[in-house]
């Protein structure tokens, strides 16, 4: 089977499963066996117009001003692999991605199009890493297997008042049969400017369930100069309260770094890919860490949070009121609980 002995990378290659692949894009939008290339060419300005039909003839689609558009809705058992994306930069806070697994009515996954990706601020960012790849120029990809076990559907809504063209998608899968016990993926947005007397910044709390804790992303805005990565991450699981059972040494510490960076990089697991500063606005800093080799296992209940601090002069820690917006990354037995309210598109604008 496709994931014999659990292994969903390189060693389940040889593998020869009960399988069937699918893939779902623009030109075969219900991903159906011989389903591609059927689009007839519209009109006289239709590059495919001389071609005729079965050569690119609808590649991509738009996005209308306040729609929700479904992309994938699938029925059956299996396991997304691949998801590519790219699209122009405005919709990377105004498009909000959703996913629902086997017929739930709330989502497991509610992030911003290109926040989900590790691209925040609205900027398009090169990755490479195995979780994610963003590659020139706003090619996304995302490798998080995603089981189901009856049904898998996932939205875009475009939340601007305007359309959006230029949408291009491929979303791959493998229908067949499944171990019973996988958790199913999920990912959750959340934004916040953290404040003198208390710089924390939430990046999940409410998790409930038998899971574990595989990936962060961060778009960090500075509003002062200076150093400001000395907070640390805080995991609280199983009942923790005043004191998490995991805590960080240092914000870089967390990404793998050390003292201060020094520079950007971008690796498999790790990656300080963005520091940006231009005409003498605040800096913005995106970071991740996937928690691929070291998931963090909880089994009733995660909460995450990430300090701001930097220094004052004569050696004590600055609280920040900085912005940060993260992504939360997590496998779950479902039920999962409901995740707070979405800010509105107002909300989530970039500085």
């Amino acid at each position: 089977m496709l994931l014999n002995n659990r292994q969903f990378g390189l060693g389940a290659l040889p593998v020869l499963g009960d399988f069937e692949t699918r893939s779902i894009s623009a030109e075969n939008p219900d991903g159906s066996r011989a389903g591609g290339a059927k689009a007839e060419p519209q009109g006289p300005r239709d590059p495919a117009r001389e071609l005729g039909k079965s050569w690119k003839v609808r590649p991509c689609i738009t996005l209308d001003p306040g729609s929700l558009t479904t992309l994938a809705d699938i029925k059956g058992q299996g396991l997304i692999q691949h998801i590519w994306i790219t699209v122009d930069p405005k919709a990377y806070r105004d498009c909000v991605l959703r996913m629902y697994w086997d017929g739930e009515e709330t989502p497991s996954v509610e992030v911003p199009v290109g926040d989900f990706f590790a691209c925040g601020h609205g900027l398009r960012t090169n990755i490479t890493s195995l979780a994610v790849a963003v590659n020139p120029s706003g090619g996304f990809n995302c490798y998080w297997p995603m089981p189901f076990y009856q049904s898998a559907r996932i939205t875009i809504e475009n939340q601007r008042d305007e359309a959006i063209d230029g949408f291009f998608y491929q979303i791959t899968y493998a229908l067949g049969p499944l171990p019973a016990d996988l958790g199913a993926f999920h990912a959750q947005w959340r934004i916040s400017t953290t404040q003198r007397d208390y710089p924390e910044h939430v990046i999940l709390e409410g998790v409930q369930g038998n899971g574990q804790y595989v990936g962060t992303y961060l778009a960090w805005t500075q509003m002062s100069d200076g150093w400001w990565g000395e907070g640390e991450i805080k995991f609280f699981m199983d009942g923790d309260t005043e004191y998490p059972t995991i805590c960080g040494t240092g914000t870089e510490d967390y990404f793998c770094g050390a003292w201060g960076f020094g520079d950007t990089f971008t690796g498999p697991y790790t990656g300080y890919p963005l520091w940006q500063r231009e005409n003498e606005r605040v800096p913005k800093h995106g970071l991740y860490r996937w928690h691929i080799m070291d998931p963090i296992r909880f089994h009733k209940d995660l909460k995450v949070t990430m300090q701001a601090l930097g220094w004052w002069p004569g050696g004590k820690f600055q609280p920040l009121t900085d912005e940060i917006a993260s992504v939360g990354y997590w496998y779950q037995q479902e039920p999962h609980a409901a995740f707070p309210q979405l800010p509105s598109r107002n909300g989530r604008l970039p500085r």
